[in-house]
């Protein structure tokens, strides 16, 4: 059976080419951000429909499995009733449980930031949880880490599963082998110009190795004294996984975090929208190539659009692995519950 999926506030396609990779059929995908949906179009051949809120559920094809990387918003419930559809109304949630309430498919994957699981003390999830569960789903969720799935990325997110049914279902654990960001570097980019740091930052990381101390102090001078940095300084210490970082304050590693430089034989840092990794030993941040290695999309994808329009979208993306692993999992959980199903349903049907 080939599974049929919608592809909510999709991006630039990461739940899609998992679940492409797992001979799935995509019937719909939607998303406002009208450069994601370019990429989105260019490697999929569909452009995605816009807004959301904008979509009448019963506009939607028939499919059975929703994905979602949903944004998190706070949840009012000032004179509010105590229905899900009151207590999630106003947010993006609440498109996905109108969508699941009158489609009812088999079963969901979404995606959040890890924080979610203490958003608004805890509040958040706990009605998110409830709302899933009134609607008729067995749901369980887990925080997981991409370095364990073949990406040189600390990158943990919430991702949250829903079934039909009672499944046993088990979310996949990846594997101990930490890969590193050499295993995705590219020497050709070594010479692009435009992916060079900055001199000052140059002259900051050359400082901190020249220097004999462990954790180095650096000139705040040209901070304004009135500032954290200006009253507090800048100090730098490179980590035991040769990682370089840069914080502000005293000598305590608890102070704010300036700067973070990974090294070619550690991994990345969480890749976001407004930040692409570092590394200080080749003084240069990742090319949009390397930036896409790291969130786990093939070579052969392609980004019609600015570089800083492609790391936005690639910040804002989910690791394909993880989701192909998770969407993996589902799809054989899901399958074998149907086989012992259907096996005790000839059992019964022979002692009649």
């Amino acid at each position: 059976m080939k599974y049929k999926f919608i592809d909510l506030f999709c991006g630039i396609g990461g739940f899609r080419q998992a679940f492409d990779e797992l001979d799935c059929e995509c019937v719909f995908s939607s998303d406002i951000d009208k450069y994601a949906n370019i990429t989105y179009e260019a490697n999929f051949g569909q452009m995605p429909h816009g807004d959301i809120t904008q979509i009448a559920e019963s506009a939607i094809p028939q499919f059975d499995i929703l994905l979602a990387g949903f944004p998190c918003q706070p949840f009012s419930y000032s004179g509010r009733n105590e229905g899900f559809e009151d207590k999630t109304r106003g947010t993006l949630f609440f498109d996905i449980v109108r969508i699941i309430k009158h489609h009812k498919p088999k079963m969901f994957l979404l995606e959040n930031v890890k924080g979610l699981k203490s958003h608004n003390s805890g509040e958040t999830l706990r009605t998110i949880e409830e709302t899933l569960i009134k609607l008729g789903y067995h749901v369980s969720w887990s925080i997981i880490d991409s370095l364990k799935f073949g990406v040189p990325q600390k990158r943990e997110r919430w991702y949250c599963v829903g079934f039909d049914k009672e499944i046993e279902f088990e979310f996949p654990k990846g594997k101990n082998i930490i890969p590193k960001l050499k295993d995705i570097i590219s020497d050709e980019y070594n010479h692009d110009e435009s992916l060079k740091l900055t001199d000052f930052e140059i002259s900051r990381i050359d400082y901190h190795f020249e220097s004999k101390e462990i954790r180095v102090k650096h000139d705040n001078s040209k901070y304004a004294p009135n500032t954290k940095k200006g009253k507090n300084g800048i100090y730098s210490f490179q980590k035991a996984d040769g990682s370089l970082r840069f914080h502000v304050g005293d000598v305590a590693k608890t102070q704010i975090q300036e700067a973070f430089y990974s090294c070619l034989d550690t991994y990345a840092c969480t890749i976001i929208a407004n930040r692409t990794p570092k590394l200080w030993d080749l003084k240069r941040k990742l090319s949009v190539r390397e930036a896409a290695r790291l969130q786990g999309f093939p070579d052969d994808f392609i980004f019609p659009v600015s570089k800083n329009q492609a790391y936005k979208q690639l910040g804002n993306s989910v690791v394909v692995p993880v989701i192909k692993a998770i969407g993996e999992k589902m799809l054989n959980s899901y399958q074998n519950e149907r086989k012992t199903s259907n096996l005790f349903s000839q059992i019964s049907m022979a002692f009649r």
